[in-house]
């Protein structure tokens, strides 16, 4: 574990958190993927084939109203803080916060980030700054799959970066080197070595997959060649479908159709379409696989019954599409090109809701979210309450039996914006958020119980749905209650000024 940064000196003047998990001090696994769409793992209705996180679904819980922050750096911060990510000078990451890794490590736990961090590399935001033993993998976006020192093409600019063990810069990578397998065999190091101490750890493995660059295994790939050749609608309605037989939906949901960003199937390249989507799957694949290999070392360290795993994804699927999709140019799969999904397959990764990665309608901020803890977590459940990417640091820190500081080091901090999900776990109800907020790159949602209002950046205007009889916001109801949405526009906009958009925005 890397001890060349000593921790900041943190008093502790609130309350201490403790109750169900006090006296257990579980180990906690938090797994993050990265741009993965609502309904791409087989237990949420997809075709992917994904045996270890259907195990994990069957023997744990399924949430069906998990909430991220529709983009990878804005989700990553409230995981690590508690908070609402802050859109001031400053960034997402300052002094008056505290992090996931500085609390579970005050808690006693060993401290792990495996992954991707994408929240700075400075002395306020490096992960080794900000309280984690150790860190291995990339401080920024994303990166070649197969070989990080190559970087990104011009077109898509950004400089990767990728760090080893104390701060060790990596730049050269074995030939059967892969950033998911990688990531995973750092985890169960630090998981080993943790064990070894007599320690609880707190590992948080934070995977590229499946977002683009479209790198895969060629065995990995070859699985699912051919699988996609019905194009994208088809894939939304088939996966609708057995969400259905799952029990996942209820009959306030119903499958929404068109997107003003999808092209139609008919005129597309099916050959390429099909390769973009089977490498995409191909690299989902693979993360189950190496789940797999982590609940394998839990096993075999014995510390399968005592470690809460939580998988979930940062955003929805992504529709973004950097260096465009001339099929006569590009290559999905090997380490040599640079391809996306494009906005169609993005589009229908969130089946059945609308909207993709940097939008606030369902489809961006939705996540898959499975919780797991042998003989505390109900098997089988599907939990429909509502919880937050911000209720995550307030859970582990109760799991831990920790509390939550209000100064450190001399700063005053941010009270936590989260709340504890343990009554959720147990499937029980919890006092819920009054309200929850979003926003990224222009588009705007806050959602008061089951009313949600939204903003379009593109069609720049607000929505309104209820979700308790619509919760695929199929159904606009702005017109019909413009009361309601002048008093939840306001609400917004006080929201925004307490996270700093002040000057922002555009009406």
């Amino acid at each position: 574990m890397n001890t060349r940064f000593a921790l900041p000196i943190l008093v502790v003047l609130a309350i201490p958190v403790v109750g169900y998990a006090d006296a257990l001090r579980p180990n906690v696994l938090l797994i993050m993927c990265d741009d993965m769409g609502f309904s791409d793992i087989g237990c949420y209705g997809g075709e992917v084939d994904t045996p270890n996180l259907d195990r994990l679904a069957s023997e744990g819980m399924r949430f069906t109203q998990f909430y991220n922050n529709a983009k990878c750096t804005t989700t990553r911060a409230s995981l690590v803080t508690g908070l609402y990510p802050r859109f001031g000078k400053g960034g997402h990451l300052r002094r008056n916060m505290v992090t996931i890794g500085e609390v579970m490590g005050r808690a006693g736990y060993a401290t792990a980030l495996c992954g991707k961090w994408h929240l700075g590399r400075d002395d306020v935001t490096h992960p080794y700054r900000r309280g984690f033993d150790y860190f291995y993998g990339l401080l920024d976006g994303c990166c070649n799959f197969f070989d990080p020192s190559i970087q990104d093409p011009q077109y898509k600019g950004g400089r990767v970066r990728f760090f080893g063990e104390n701060d060790r810069r990596i730049s050269e990578f074995p030939d059967d080197f892969y950033t998911t397998d990688a990531f995973t065999d750092a985890a169960i190091d630090t998981m080993r070595l943790a064990h070894q101490d007599g320690k609880p750890f707190f590992v948080h493995v934070t995977y590229t997959a499946p977002h683009y660059p479209l790198h895969a295994k060629p065995a990995d790939i070859k699985k699912y060649v051919g699988k996609f050749r019905e194009g994208w609608d088809a894939m939304r309605r088939q996966r609708w479908e057995r969400m259905k037989k799952m029990g996942l939906t209820t009959d306030a949901w119903s499958l929404t159709e068109g997107d003003s960003r999808a092209y139609p199937w008919d005129g597309a390249d099916h050959e390429f379409e099909d390769r973009r989507m089977a490498v995409y799957a191909a690299m989902i694949d693979c993360m189950d696989q190496n789940i797999g290999r982590l609940l394998a070392t839990l096993r075999e360290i014995g510390e399968d019954r005592n470690t809460v795993l939580i998988f979930l994804s940062d955003n929805g699927g992504c529709a973004e599409e950097p260096g465009g999709r001339d099929p006569a140019k590009r290559t999905p799969g090997p380490k040599d090109d640079y391809v996306a999904v494009g906005p169609s397959w993005g589009w229908a990764q969130n089946s059945p809701f609308r909207r993709y990665k940097s939008w606030v309608h369902e489809g961006g901020i939705t996540t898959p979210c499975i919780a797991w803890w042998p003989g505390h977590v109900p098997s089988g459940t599907i939990n429909r309450r509502v919880a937050h990417i911000i209720d995550v640091l307030p859970t582990c820190l109760e799991l831990a039996g920790g509390s939550y500081p209000a100064n450190v080091s001399g700063n005053a901090i941010l009270p936590c914006e989260g709340r504890s999900m343990l009554p959720l776990l147990r499937n029980e109800d919890r006092e819920g958020h009054e309200q929850l907020a979003w926003y990224w790159s222009g588009n705007r949602a806050i959602r008061q119980g089951d009313w949600k209002l939204v903003w379009d950046k593109t069609t720049r205007d607000w929505e309104l749905f209820d979700l308790s009889s619509d919760r695929c916001e199929n159904h606009d109801l702005a017109g019909d209650d413009p009361e309601r949405v002048g008093r939840m526009a306001a609400d917004w906009f006080t929201w925004a000024d307490n996270v700093e958009l002040k000057g922002r925005l555009r009406k």
